[in-house]
């Protein structure tokens, strides 16, 4: 399992970023969340964490 934003939700806060234990999230140049799924270590965290529940584990 990977962690997957949904774009439409995601706000680019960056809470997620600061959560993420592998460091597999960056935020990109439109101010949306990107997953690095080769980094992603399958914790969940960021799923915590997100205020608009725009990420899933899949």
């Amino acid at each position: 399992m990977v962690a997957i934003i949904t774009v439409d939700e995601c706000v680019g806060c960056g809470t997620c970023v600061d959560e993420c234990p592998a460091e597999a999230i960056t935020i990109n140049g439109e101010n949306i969340a990107v997953v690095s799924a080769e980094e992603c270590l399958d914790c969940g965290a960021c799923v915590d964490v997100c205020p608009t529940d725009a990420i899933a584990m899949e």
